[in-house]
């Protein structure tokens, strides 16, 4: 049994489509009332995790519970209406009807929901200025992901699942809307799941990240803890750092090596650990850069060996 600080646990979760694998050896625990950065290239399988937790497509294998309750293809076992365990995903088309109105739309997510809040969505909508007597099909495309949030937002999820959700948007509403969903998630207790393959948007989001490569994890973790965890190093060329951890980055010049390493815990501080080198902490977006790279090197050697 999960603990109740835990939204999403996967145990070896895999989708096969035909002979190619989706997903394979998905094993992770993503913490409750959190913002989950869940980030990848694409084809790595992202999308595709989406739609098995939110019970829209059926794991080949493995095992996949949202608060603790198993997800099947199309429910929970518990019949997918408990608070605990009510999914909400916003796919990359945002489906909207597109003769319905805005006010259509937040009849349809009602009748189509066992629990809805019109407060809540019509506050989402109020928010970015969207008529609600507008057709969906006479929006602009920031507009209709507007009101896809808003009917996701209306169902009170306990989990809510957005697939590359602000791809419509430009800069300027990118950050106001990911603002705005931060303050929901912190007021509800909604864990947040948010799937992008553009790490530049990842800057201040996410709290935890997920980091899927080629269908498999490669990195989880607090982002604050795998920062603190992770350092740079850079000095004369060598073969080993002269420093604790895992490498996880090794490169070299004629004169020159710098080791990306996982250290320990508790870090090391990020002292310099021998003369003539330098340690330095790593941003979020080269961590991310780093395993997607040292993943990338590590799947082209076993093919070469093949």
């Amino acid at each position: 049994m999960s603990e109740p600080s835990i939204a999403v646990e996967a145990r070896d979760v895999g989708r096969r489509y035909g002979t190619v694998w989706a997903l394979r050896e998905c094993s992770f625990q993503l913490p409750a009332s959190r913002i989950i950065a869940l980030v990848g290239a694409n084809g790595a399988g992202k999308s595709t995790l989406m739609s098995i937790i939110a019970g829209t497509l059926a794991a080949t294998c493995g095992s996949l519970l949202v608060h603790g309750r198993p997800m099947v293809k199309g429910r929970s076992t518990n019949g997918g209406g408990s608070a605990g365990s009510r999914v909400a995903i916003l796919a990359q088309d945002k489906p909207l009807y597109r003769d319905f109105s805005v006010s259509d739309m937040l009849r349809f997510g009602r009748s189509m929901n066992r629990v809805w809040d019109q407060r809540r969505a019509l506050s989402w909508l109020q928010r970015f200025d969207i008529p609600l007597d507008r057709r969906c099909g006479k929006l602009s495309g920031g507009q209709r992901a507007q009101v896809a949030l808003a009917v996701a937002l209306g169902s009170r999820p306990a989990v809510l699942l957005l697939d590359e959700p602000l791809a419509n948007l430009d800069p300027v509403a990118r950050t106001e809307v990911t603002g705005e969903l931060m303050a929901e998630a912190a007021d509800s207790d909604m864990t947040v799941m948010l799937s992008t393959h553009i790490i530049a948007e990842l800057s201040g989001v996410g709290d935890h990240l997920l980091l899927l490569d080629a269908g498999r994890p490669v990195l989880t973790g607090d982002v604050e803890d795998l920062l603190d965890s992770h350092v740079r190093l850079t000095g004369p060329r060598a073969d080993q750092p002269p420093g604790p951890g895992a490498i996880v980055q090794a490169q070299h010049t004629d004169r020159q090596s710098t080791f990306v390493l996982r250290q320990p815990a508790p870090p090391t501080a990020h002292a310099v650990v021998a003369p003539g080198w330098t340690a330095q902490p790593i941003t979020l977006d080269e961590l991310i850069l780093t395993y997607l790279k040292a993943s990338s090197k590590a799947h082209h050697d076993l093919e070469t060996a093949a």
